[in-house]
């Protein structure tokens, strides 16, 4: 599959409207490119790649438009990511696990993208790669959809008016005057190793906003029940945490279900057993760190770990930090 680099075409669709609204021939410049010459039903079809960027190239150039990566990325939001990558986000307890899973399906939103977290002293930076396209002309475009989909994420924890203290790009790229003012305060770089974007550290600890930000559930027979189980998980899972019954099996028969019925329920939304028990548990044991004095082995056992140690490499691997530097930072914000 990664012989021939395939995107998807929810990508392409921001070009196309700016290119319709002022009148461009698209149609004739997708068969220049030898693209499909009707896009608009095509969203979540994958199209090649390299004559994805020909083709935004030649419009660019032919029509005159300044910064047209800038502007096809403002079009695009947080629900033009695949559904089941939505989802994960979603249901994801902290910042830090959203951009995990982020990076693990980034192969589903681009076959050959990469990406991955790295640290920098206190500054995060989500990175990402087109892998065996170095030195290929046109990456600004797909670099700036490379980079606005990790923004995106964010906003969902830190808020929709975020902004990234910087945004960096693989190619020679500079943007124009007014993608700078559209972006005040943020730093750009060019000719960078990769596309990347920073954020403070303390951010990955940041948990979900609010319900309302999980997505559509999926369009099939079982959505329905798929969604509200885990809701009535979350629900029901604080009251036992401590009990040390939480084994899927045990969980599913006190919710009258089979342990393979239950399974099915949640992989219909893309998400494991696991994924509601680590979320309920982090819920549980930051509201303790945040809310009261507890000492950190009765949040630990409370929260159904068997030992403190257990919780803290839990809860580091979910929020960046351990639970007395989460107990602190709280405190300070």
């Amino acid at each position: 599959m990664a012989d021939i680099p395939l995107t998807r075409g929810q990508f392409l669709l921001p070009f196309v409207s700016i290119l319709d609204e002022i009148g461009a021939p698209v149609e004739a410049l997708l068969e220049k490119s030898r693209l499909p010459s009707s896009l608009e039903d095509k969203g979540d079809l994958y199209l090649p790649l390299l004559p994805a960027l020909r083709f935004v190239e030649a419009a660019q150039r032919t029509q005159g438009i300044e910064d047209f990566g800038f502007l096809a990325a403002q079009r695009l939001h947080f629900s033009h990511l695949r559904e089941k990558t939505r989802v994960l986000i979603a249901h994801s307890p902290t910042l830090l696990v959203a951009l995990r899973h982020a990076c693990y399906w980034a192969s589903r939103e681009d076959t050959i993208l990469s990406m991955w977290i790295e640290h920098d002293d206190d500054q995060v930076r989500i990175c990402s790669r087109l892998a065996g396209t170095r030195g290929l002309l046109h990456l600004k475009y797909a670099q700036w959809i490379q980079n606005i989909f990790p923004i995106h994420i964010i906003r969902q924890f830190a808020g929709p008016d975020w902004m990234p203290p910087a945004i960096a790009f693989e190619s020679s790229y500079a943007p124009s005057p007014a993608t700078r003012s559209a972006w005040p305060n943020v730093r750009f770089l060019s000719n960078q190793r990769a596309a990347w974007v920073s954020l403070p550290i303390s951010l990955l600890s940041l948990s979900n906003r609010s319900a309302a930000l999980l997505p559509p559930l999926p369009d099939q027979e079982d959505a329905p029940s798929a969604g509200g189980i885990v809701e009535l998980l979350k629900l029901m899972l604080p009251a036992y945490l401590g009990e040390g019954t939480t084994a899927l099996a045990d969980v599913a028969e006190i919710a009258g279900l089979s342990t393979r019925t239950l399974q099915r329920k949640l992989a219909a939304l893309g998400l494991s057993y696991s994924d509601i028990l680590d979320t309920a548990r982090y819920e549980h044991a930051s509201g303790l760190l945040r809310d009261t004095d507890c000492r950190i082995i009765d949040v630990a056992l409370s929260s159904g770990y068997s030992d403190p140690a257990h919780f803290s490499r839990a809860f580091r691997r979910m929020t960046g930090v351990s639970p007395r530097q989460f107990r602190e930072q709280s405190r300070l914000g």
